[in-house]
């Protein structure tokens, strides 16, 4: 009870006009001192804590949740004015699904909610120029939701100065599998060639010759069988079917049934040349980077989990590279302010200093060596 009282008596301290007057002027002199340092470009947070928060609170678990966005608003503020362009947040994982069905519902229709919010009253992202992108497997959105999702997304699409990505429903790994399977669609695409050019440049013995030699044979060899069985083909000679296959080379000349057209191909563009498969040894991790959701934005760089877990639950797994910086803090998601992120901006810029002291260092050292 005593506790109880004393929390009463500070809330009311802080609300008072004065103590806010002040907290405002300290807050905008904080976020100043961190723009004359550098800042991360990309930051991610995993928003973890929000039903703990609702436990220990003894509120309903939805009523957490709603803290959560509301803090989120307060750290968004906080990136945006300190020069962060792109945040990216976990706000609801696949695996969530198999929580209780009133507990999914009700977390889709806050997310309606909030995100309708963010659209009509959205002053924080039209002062900061920041656009809404929803990265996720869009299928498993609730139909009602989808349609404020693509409302808010083409109503902030014009804004270019900063980026809100919110990741729902996602999990790193069926981003991943999303990218392969797109690489998968691109290599397994034949290409039109100019055959006078390619056989100039190419290397008979290359593996990727090779390969390309196999596969299109094969692709020569089923669409011959795929006219061999077809009624228009049923009075062929022997002769004439294996005059056929024997004309098959390693690129599918313009005697190739137009059903292996390309969607879109200029026929005129095809009888000057054939058509392969791409190299598959340029399949490399820029390519996938190419297909992942966040291509286009800077690399992520700092990391930041709430609750305590230190885990990264299937997140961001694809973009936490070498150089990203990966925080856990102690405090639940509903009660993270700038005063719990000050201290970890200051101590990444300060591991950016050192950093680039050291690289400076090195510079320096290796051009003494040279003139000597």
């Amino acid at each position: 009870m005593p506790s109880m009282h004393l929390s009463h008596v500070r809330k009311w301290i802080l609300q008072s006009p004065p103590v806010e007057w002040a907290i405002l002027k300290l807050r905008e002199l904080l976020i100043g001192a961190l723009r004359q340092g550098p800042v991360p470009k990309h930051v991610a947070f995993v928003m973890d804590g929000n039903r703990r928060f609702a436990r220990s609170h003894q509120i309903e678990t939805v009523e957490g949740h709603n803290l959560g966005f509301e803090a989120l608003a307060r750290i968004l503020e906080v990136c945006y004015k300190s020069g962060v362009r792109v945040v990216t947040i976990y706000a609801f994982s696949i695996e969530n699904f198999k929580r209780s069905r009133y507990e999914v519902d009700a977390l889709m229709s806050l997310a309606k909610l909030k995100l309708t919010q963010l659209s009509q009253h959205g002053d924080l992202l039209s002062r900061y120029g920041a656009s809404i992108r929803v990265l996720g497997q869009r299928d498993l959105i609730r139909p009602d939701v989808l349609e404020v999702v693509d409302r808010v997304m083409q109503l902030t699409k014009d804004n270019g100065d900063a980026i809100l990505n919110i990741c729902f429903p996602y999990t790193s790994r069926s981003e991943m599998t999303h990218a392969v399977k797109e690489c998968v669609v691109d290599w397994s695409t034949p290409v039109v060639v100019d055959l006078s050019a390619q056989q100039e440049k190419q290397r008979v013995f290359s593996e990727a010759h090779i390969t390309n030699n196999i596969r299109s044979r094969y692709l020569s060899t089923t669409a011959t069988r795929t006219r061999a069985c077809s009624p228009s083909s049923a009075g062929t000679s022997d002769a004439e079917d294996s005059l056929t296959t024997s004309s098959s080379a390693t690129t599918l000349q313009p005697s190739t049934p137009s059903d292996l057209y390309l969607p879109g191909e200029d026929p005129e563009k095809r009888s000057r040349g054939g058509f392969e498969y791409p190299d598959l040894e340029k399949i490399t991790a820029e390519a996938l980077d190419e297909h992942m959701f966040t291509v286009g934005m800077p690399p992520l760089e700092l990391l930041v989990r709430t609750s305590g877990v230190e885990r990264l639950s299937d997140f961001m797994l694809w973009q936490t590279h070498q150089n990203t910086e990966v925080v856990f803090l102690n405090c639940l998601w509903p009660e993270f302010d700038l005063w719990t992120f000050f201290p970890v901006l200051v101590e990444w810029q300060w591991r950016r200093r050192k950093e680039g002291e050291g690289r400076s260092n090195r510079i320096a050292v290796d051009r003494i060596k040279k003139r000597a």
